[in-house]
């Protein structure tokens, strides 16, 4: 494995999750990477040691079973695990950051206590609902329906391309609740797996992150209390459009992962491979080459670890 790398001048406690999410990944996720791929299933028993090691609630309140410890620590615990299994990142990252985050950062104590509890051991699967087949960022097109009747709201349509949506327990939704408001007629809402009425139609058979298992998602006269609206009622652009912020920072730690993979698998190779009886690792051209792809991966690493660290400064 590739080792070397600049020094960001990290704090200890981010190395050290770095050093543990590392070797946990190396052994126990990088053996079965090839055989996730194949049966395009992702071992749920990680979702349990990713708990134990307190990497489900990385930005969680403690109060509520989280760590505290920050976007950054996400960031690097993304592309560790993501340097082993792109696929088991991108279900790691929707899990502890577009579902746990967004309910740490909107939900009230009462919905706190109920729910990052069991996300943050790895006891319930989390997931976020927002993309459509006729929408997808373009959120203000989604049609999926909340209509008010009596103490509750009732559920109408289909989400679709949903990371972790045919295991997910506990789910952060989005849908109109007045489709005449426009984007302030959009809701956040904590949607449970055991509603009647919500069911998966389908699971995705994908071309590529296979074993992060996608959905679509149906909703057939769900009903979901008001207890489990997530911030207010129409105030659902604001719960997404101020997560996309962190979403899009914690996941580019998956890119960050695959190009360290991407060093870890060619420069052995170099130094193995020969041509003209010597290493191809000592001929200018691809030297050149793999110069090329460590300046772009400590650039870009350089580039995500400060938009981390202006995340945890509340600089968004």
């Amino acid at each position: 494995m590739y080792t070397h790398t600049l020094n960001f001048g990290l704090d200890e406690d981010i190395e050290a999750l770095r050093d543990l999410v590392r070797r946990f990944a190396q052994d126990k996720i990088a053996p079965i990477a090839a055989e996730i791929d194949r049966s395009n299933e992702f071992p749920a028993h990680l979702w349990a040691e990713f708990g134990g090691l307190g990497l489900l609630g990385i930005t969680a309140d403690p109060d509520f079973g989280g760590t505290g410890m920050g976007y950054l620590a996400h960031v690097v615990a993304m592309e560790e695990i993501s340097r082993a299994s792109a696929s088991v990142g991108l279900s790691y990252g929707a899990h502890s950051n577009l579902c746990v985050n967004q309910i740490n950062r909107w939900a009230t104590p009462a919905q706190k206590e109920k729910h990052l509890p069991a996300l943050c051991t790895g006891e319930k699967v989390g997931a976020l609902a927002m993309s459509e087949s006729g929408a997808g960022s373009d959120v203000v097109s989604l049609k999926l329906r909340a209509e008010k009747r009596n103490d509750r709201y009732v559920l109408n349509g289909t989400k679709m391309w949903i990371t972790n949506g045919p295991d997910a327990e506990t789910l952060v939704v989005y849908a109109k609740t007045d489709p005449e408001l426009h984007s302030r007629g959009i809701t956040a809402f904590i949607v449970e797996k055991s509603m009647a009425g919500f069911s998966v139609a389908q699971k995705l058979d994908k071309l590529g992150m296979r074993g992060s298992n996608t959905g679509e998602l149906v909703f057939e006269n769900v009903e979901v209390p008001f207890g489990n609206v997530l911030h207010e009622e129409g105030r659902g652009v604001e719960v997404l459009m101020s997560g996309l912020d962190y979403e899009r920072t914690v996941l580019a730690g998956g890119p960050l992962g695959l190009m360290t993979a991407c060093l870890d698998v060619a420069i052995p190779y170099v130094h193995e491979r020969k041509q003209f009886g010597q290493p191809i690792g000592e001929f200018q051209l691809v030297q050149g080459k793999l110069a090329d792809m460590y300046t772009t991966m400590n650039a870009a690493r350089a580039y995500v670890y400060a938009v981390a660290a202006a995340c945890d400064r509340g600089q968004t």
